[in-house]
């Protein structure tokens, strides 16, 4: 029996004894009355009745327990030319200083704090600080647009809001703070006060009696201990795409998260106290929060912060230099990332300036490894390629093959098993498992092993409705896929409308609401389509009212311009068509999922509820016009 199939089979014949030996990594300042309470079904709960800190086990016991002196965060940003490097010691005393400047603005345990940052140490820092008063920290990713923060401040409420001036992109510098500025104008919920961190690329203008420079912010602030919080308690809410375009605060708690990361680094990515980790992802999505910020640091380890791109700061040898300058020892990207790598130097000629020996392994992540990247990233890097399968819900993997309990076989176009604690079934819309083999709702028998969210912020009603009502005693991953013979799963699609640009996951009907806003648009449609290189991107179809004769390339360019404004760049919506009419069901539901298979020339057949077959032949034609469905 494997190491795996050991450990697998010692989770499933007692999944609490499991959990409570994976806990005694870490350290806690009561212990907890029972490992699993399940009493408020469907509802789960993770070591009830004890307490710890997070960030005393990221900082403060590595500190006392002698790794002061090693590094803890190195920070490279090719796009500004800074690199930085803070030992345990110096991180502790920047994340206790900063917890102290919270304090004295009045952040208590419980209280909410949006962090609105780039990718730089203080981010990080603000993330820390926050878990060390007991603080909920919210991180929007940097950059996104007025509307889409409001939406985040009105549901959080913070007291505070942390900031910085600008964004670096490569050509670019981005403004944050009139995003900042706007987004509280048009929020219910003001924060108090915002601190806001100063860059020399370009400085913004603060709000008397509201807005707080960072480095002032300091003056005269002692640092602060940790704040003992419960194992239930929220560490932070990440806020995700919904299938009405209304954003999820997906919650994690402080103890499950906590236990499930530590035992994930060495168990999935086989790291040792004192490697380098580097998650080449940003802090404002989930990647960011478990594996740059907090896994590495709870398990002792070195963490890359990394504010560049794979290709363009300077070339498409950026990864191999950053993995070969810090001694990395494994990375983790998306498969985005090695698809722009490959089209730039398609003979990975560029991997040959540099020595590449400390890397042990490559993890891909945050939308489907299709197999020709994954096995171009073998063929360069001569190391294990893991495609791992996870969500922002479960925040750390739920399917993998595993670098700490030894490789299994690898099956391309598979994330390999489920990882212990998940109880990953493929089953029909009757809950009934389906053949293997065959395709069916990809779906997680509760309860939910710890790390993963137990609910929605302040919305225990739309937690239910969204995971839990569809299929009754399992989570809705909103997946499509299949499990072979093997025990292998295979995820070939998703289930709502959510798609997966770049790996990261934007609402449709999000994009839709903002098209019908635009007063030409009389009924509109956003599908996802094949891309090469971000996986899928949106495409739009917009059915004008009666009347309209301007030009058509006018009235694309302002609807692209308000997805851009209204969502933010990230949206990567640069594409959409006028058509006369949209095909739907005799019952009004827009065909999106034909339309898709259209636009990427797959195999499709005619829907038996089509009001109007012709409309097909008609959309077909219309993709054909600008170089979709195999022109």
């Amino acid at each position: 029996m494997s190491a795996y199939a050991e450990t697998y089979a010692r989770w499933q014949a007692d999944p609490e004894a499991f959990w409570a030996d994976a806990a005694q990594a870490i350290d806690w300042i009561k212990p907890w009355t029972q490992v699993l309470d399940t009493s408020v079904a469907p509802f789960a709960r993770w070591f009830p009745g004890a307490e710890l800190n997070t960030c005393f086990n990221a900082l403060d016991r590595h500190v006392a327990n002698g790794r002061a002196n090693q590094t803890a965060l190195i920070y490279d940003s090719p796009v500004t030319g800074v690199k930085q490097r803070f030992t345990y010691a110096e991180l502790l005393d920047k994340v206790a200083r900063f917890a102290g400047v919270l304090a004295g603005q009045g952040v208590v345990k419980g209280d909410r704090v949006i962090i609105y940052m780039p990718m730089v140490p203080e981010a990080a820092i603000a993330m820390l600080a926050c878990a060390r008063v007991g603080a909920v920290h919210s991180v929007v990713f940097g950059g996104f647009a007025a509307n889409e923060l409001a939406t985040r401040l009105d549901d959080s409420q913070p007291k505070l809001i942390v900031t910085a001036s600008c964004g670096i992109e490569p050509g670019r510098v981005v403004a944050y703070k009139p995003l900042l500025d706007q987004a509280i104008d048009l929020a219910s919920a003001k924060p108090e006060r915002v601190i806001l961190l100063q860059r020399p690329q370009l400085e913004a203008t603060l709000v008397p009696g509201r807005d707080l420079d960072w480095m002032a912010a300091h003056e005269g602030v002692a640092a602060v201990p940790c704040v003992p919080v419960a194992a239930t308690d929220p560490l932070y809410v990440l806020y995700t795409s919904g299938t009405t375009g209304i954003p999820k605060g997906v919650v994690r708690d402080n103890g499950g998260h906590a236990v499930a990361l530590q035992w994930s680094m060495k168990a999935i990515y086989g790291m040792d106290p004192g490697d380098v980790f580097w998650a080449a992802s940003d802090v404002g999505w989930v990647v960011g929060h478990s594996y740059i910020v907090y896994a590495p640091l709870l398990a002792g380890c070195t963490s890359v912060l990394y504010e560049g791109k794979p290709v363009g700061t300077p070339d498409a040898g950026a990864f191999w230099r950053v993995i070969a300058e810090y001694g990395v020892a494994a990375l983790f990207c998306a498969p985005t990332a090695f698809r722009a790598i490959k089209r730039d130097d398609p003979e990975g000629k560029l991997r040959a300036q540099y020595d590449l020996s400390s890397l042990r392994t490559l993890f891909l992540a945050g939308e489907r490894g299709d197999p020709d990247t994954v096995q171009w990233a073998e063929r360069v890097l001569g190391v294990p390629v893991i495609d791992h399968w996870w969500q922002t819900e479960t925040g750390w993997p739920a399917c993998t093959n595993f670098a700490g309990l030894g490789l299994l076989p690898v099956k391309y176009g598979s994330p390999t098993k489920p990882v212990p604690g998940f109880d990953v079934r493929v089953i029909d819309a009757d809950c009934v498992e389906v053949k293997r083999g065959d395709i069916g709702a990809i779906v997680l028998k509760l309860p939910l092993p710890p790390g993963c969210l137990p609910t929605l912020w302040n919305n225990d009603d739309g937690f239910k409705a969204s995971y839990l009502a569809d299929f009754p005693g399992y989570y809705k991953t909103g997946d499509a896929g299949f499990m072979d013979e093997d025990g292998y799963l295979y995820v070939m699609s998703r289930t709502d409308d959510i798609i997966n640009v770049a790996g990261h996951r934007l609402s449709t009907g999000g994009m839709e609401e903002v098209l019908s806003g635009h007063p030409d648009v009389a009924e509109c449609a956003v599908i996802g389509v094949a891309d090469e290189l971000k996986g899928q991107v949106p495409l739009g179809f917009i059915v004008l009212k009666a009347g309209v004769n301007r030009p058509y390339e006018e009235i694309v360019k302002e609807v692209v311009a308000l997805v851009r404004d209204r969502i933010g760049p990230v949206a990567a919506f640069k594409h959409a068509v006028v058509v006369k009419r949209l095909p739907k069901t005799r019952s009004g539901k827009i065909l999106r999922g034909t339309m898709s298979k259209i636009a990427d020339s797959q195999p499709w057949r005619m829907p038996a509820t089509i009001d109007d077959p012709a409309i097909l032949d008609e959309i077909a034609g219309d993709l054909r016009g600008i170089g979709y469905a195999g022109s």
